[in-house]
């Protein structure tokens, strides 16, 4: 039976890199088959997980971009061009979480949740559809949020730029499903809940209160575990998702259901 889900021959591309989910999600795609391209800001980050990889002898990339600035993402795929050839896959994961509510964060702090979590996207996206759509072939997978759809009524951890910037997320991604289908483009969005990462770490999961509710209200009573978004991750990745487009899949341990 053929094996919808080997990357062997895919380029995959990897914005937010340099650790946590999008780190682990690179090793994901080399694991599979893919050759991948690592971008984030942190070149020595970068290089750590590019070692990763290269012990699994797919081809890869380190490649210092600011997904906020345009010059340096186009300067970016450029490159990523030049080494590879060609772009499959675009994991559009670099984002950040800025806490509080809106009568307390500054324009700065709501600006800087927006260009990053979706201006990046847009970037992205803007110098990668070209070539897909000549290739007539692209996986793009935006990393949006459970709390795209859902918040949190703790005063400790709003974060309402995070909420509306991950929600604009899914609307983004629909329309570039519809716009871009009969390229033979598709894509799709997951919304993680809490994993433990670089960006959690120091403050969700230094909580023993937040985690002890987390825990308790979650169906499956815990977080999620390193690895665990991957499955979702190669799924919309690969020919195994030809199909699926526009969609939201919410990988949070049931905790949206209740």
């Amino acid at each position: 039976m053929e094996n919808l889900f080997d990357l062997t021959g895919k380029v995959a591309v990897v914005t937010g890199a340099s650790s946590g989910l999008g780190a682990d999600a690179a090793l994901a795609y080399a694991q599979a088959g893919a050759d991948v391209a690592l971008l984030a800001r942190r070149i020595e980050k970068l290089n750590e997980v590019k070692a990763a990889i290269e012990s699994t002898g797919r081809k890869v990339a380190a490649i210092a971009c600011d997904v906020t600035k345009e010059e340096s993402v186009k300067a970016a795929m450029e490159e990523v061009l030049s080494t590879f050839g060609h772009i499959d896959i675009l994991l559009n994961n670099a984002g950040v979480a800025v806490r509080g509510g809106v009568d307390s964060m500054s324009v700065e702090e709501w600006d800087k949740s927006f260009d990053t979590n979706v201006k990046g996207i847009f970037l992205a996206s803007k110098y990668v559809i070209p070539q897909m759509k000549e290739r007539g072939y692209g996986k793009i997978v935006n990393i949006a949020s459970v709390n795209a759809v859902i918040a949190d009524k703790n005063d400790t951890f709003i974060r309402h730029s995070y909420n509306a910037s991950k929600s604009a997320v899914l609307g983004l991604t629909k329309g570039m499903a519809a716009s871009y289908a009969r390229f033979g483009i598709t894509v799709n969005a997951i919304g993680p809940a809490l994993f433990e990462s670089e960006m959690t770490a120091g403050t969700l999961f230094k909580s023993e209160q937040f985690l002890n509710a987390y825990n308790m209200v979650n169906p499956a009573g815990r977080p999620g575990k390193k690895g665990e978004l991957n499955g979702s991750i190669l799924f919309l990745s690969s020919d195994a998702s030809s199909y699926v487009q526009g969609q939201f899949i919410i990988v949070d341990g049931g905790g949206a259901l209740v």
